[in-house]
């Protein structure tokens, strides 16, 4: 967390550089949202289906029970995009994605023999949440089609003869942050065939499937999902509006707890919630409802434009970096990339260590900003690479960033 307070500190401090650090939603997306549009649907919707006068209003006034108020079309979306068919019961709307994985942690997690794994690197919120509440986290090794899962077997195994188990495995199937990997179906299948064997669970985080090329979309694990191993987690930040801070997940399934009895995930995190935030805000809840009801009641029609927006983006970004740092002159030939064909994300390999110093130098001499790629490391593995988001830029700052990178590039050993 260091990494990202300097971060923040030196964006401040140097107001002029390009950043792309920022993996946050493209602001240009947002100008024409009418949120009260969305918030008046919305009410209208739940007039319809109500005898009670008043209800409607009095449900945006007060609390709202921990679950959500918009469980039901999380639900209907999720069956229209074909992704799960979830019963609203098991639906908790909570405060972002991030609170989602909090409970289902606290929720899981009861034994101090049980150890997550996550991809090595990996999104620091969920270890950040795992360390929070006392939590072993292992490691394991990531590539392009997603995790090692020969590593992963011998993790499992370690990890036994350690007398302790996997309770669950973090996965960001669809073009995960800070990787960009997608994984593979065939990885897919087998992961579920392992979560089976070794009786434990995935949590499946899937912020940027919505980048995906719909013709070329690859199945959620919930959707391959036979046995109810996969807690699936979404957001609306990036296909709706981040400000809102609104997520959900689906936990369908009944688990096993420390007391061997056997209670109902989401009956369980409801509970957690209702001790912490309470509920979500019932106003937030109300603006996703509007936008999803005008949507056709779907995600992937709210999220399609945006999907192409950063696809186009990441294009533009990969298409920059070529045109300036490819090549094999001198000053780029030892600079590599990976090139992502969905999410926010680009990791830019260096020939020198890549850490806060370089940073610093980056930002002052050549007005460009990145992240470290070390932070969202368990290991040393990233020591040598940086991310650069796409998401937050336009196309002229993309090009002269990319410009002042090579620049960059050009001084290093």
């Amino acid at each position: 967390m260091g990494g990202i307070t300097f971060l923040n500190e030196v964006m401040s401090h140097y107001p002029s550089a390009i950043s792309f650090a920022p993996g946050a939603p493209n602001v240009t997306l947002l100008e024409n949202l009418d949120i009260g549009a969305s918030v008046a649907r919305f009410l209208d919707f739940k007039k319809a289906n109500s005898s009670v006068p008043g209800a409607a209003e009095r449900l945006l006034r007060e609390y709202g029970p921990s679950r959500g108020i918009i469980n039901d079309l999380i639900a209907k979306a999720l069956s229209i995009d074909g992704v799960v068919a979830a019963d609203p019961r098991e639906v908790i709307v909570t405060a972002g994605a991030q609170e989602a994985m909090l409970l289902a942690l606290r929720a899981l997690f009861g034994d101090p023999r049980h150890v997550l794994v996550v991809s090595d690197p990996c999104y620091v919120g969920i270890v950040g949440a795992a360390r929070l509440l006392g939590i072993d986290v292992v490691p394991v090794n990531e590539g392009a089609g997603g995790l090692d899962l020969d590593q992963l077997r011998g993790t499992i195994a370690a990890i036994g003869r350690a007398g302790k188990s996997v309770r669950a495995v973090y996965v960001a199937p669809d073009f995960a942050n800070p990787s960009g990997a997608l994984m593979s179906l065939s990885c897919r299948h087998e992961i579920l065939d392992l979560a089976d064997r070794h009786d434990f669970y995935l949590l499946e985080d899937s912020a940027y499937a919505f980048t995906q090329e719909e013709e070329a979309e690859i199945p959620t694990l919930k959707t391959l999902d036979e046995s109810k191993r996969v807690v699936f987690i979404g957001t609306f930040a990036k296909i709706a509006v981040p400000g809102i801070r609104v997520g959900y997940a689906v936990a369908d399934q009944s688990v096993i707890g420390t007391d061997g009895d056997c209670f109902p995930l989401a009956s369980a995190m409801a509970t957690l919630k209702s001790m912490t935030t309470v509920n979500t805000s019932p106003i937030c809840q109300a603006i996703v409802g509007g936008l999803l009801l005008g949507s056709d009641g779907s995600m992937r029609c709210l999220g399609r434009e945006k999907g192409a927006f950063y696809r186009a983006n990441l294009a533009y970004l990969l298409d920059r970096l070529e045109h300036h740092c490819g090549g094999t002159s001198s000053s780029t030939r030892s600079i590599s990339w990976n090139s992502p064909a969905g999410g926010f994300f680009v990791r830019v390999k260096l020939p020198v260590p890549v850490d806060l110093l370089l940073l610093k130098r980056s930002a002052i001499e050549f007005d460009v900003v990145w992240t470290p790629m070390r932070q969202f490391f368990l290991t040393s593995a990233g020591d040598y690479e940086m991310r650069l988001s796409c998401s937050y830029l336009d196309r002229p700052s993309i090009e002269n960033g990319v410009a002042r990178l090579a620049r960059f590039f050009s001084t290093l050993p």
